[in-house]
């Protein structure tokens, strides 16, 4: 039934939960996997190119850890992932890598790590599920 799967993974509970789901629909239908963990960018202002510096190194921690996080998973679980890294806005991003790589699901968590602002603005979750080339399946 599934043959791409696109994984929306930020680190968070809801992604991790999401991210199991997926290595179990990969062995059911022997489908691709593919995690895409977006980097929002942000306005930065420092006082300093030293201050903007660090921070740049802090946030590409951050995610290079969340990368690791899914291809450590992937590895133990035996499967093969492929994993997108871009910048950009989160929900927007997520459907265009899906409408452009052709994905026939998109797997993502119902809670990411954007807690109470999200509340505000609409999550990730809904706004990937309302705009979305393909089915969305959002795990709690």
């Amino acid at each position: 039934m599934f043959q791409k799967i696109l994984l929306a993974y930020d680190g968070s509970e809801g992604a991790k939960k999401a991210l199991e789901t997926g290595i179990n629909l990969v062995k059911i239908h022997q489908a691709e996997l593919w995690a895409v963990t977006v980097q929002e960018k942000l306005p930065r202002y420092g006082g300093t190119i030293d201050e903007v510096q660090e921070e740049k190194e802090v946030v590409d921690a951050h995610y290079g850890k969340i990368v690791e996080q899914v291809r450590a998973r992937a590895q133990e679980a035996g499967i093969e992932i492929k994993v997108l890294r871009p910048f950009g806005h989160p929900a927007r991003t997520i459907v265009e890598i899906a409408k452009e790589g052709q994905h026939d699901l998109i797997l993502m968590g119902h809670r990411g790590v954007s807690g109470v602002w999200a509340a505000f603005l609409g999550t990730t979750a809904e706004k990937v599920s309302r705009h979305a080339p393909c089915s969305v399946l959002i795990v709690r």
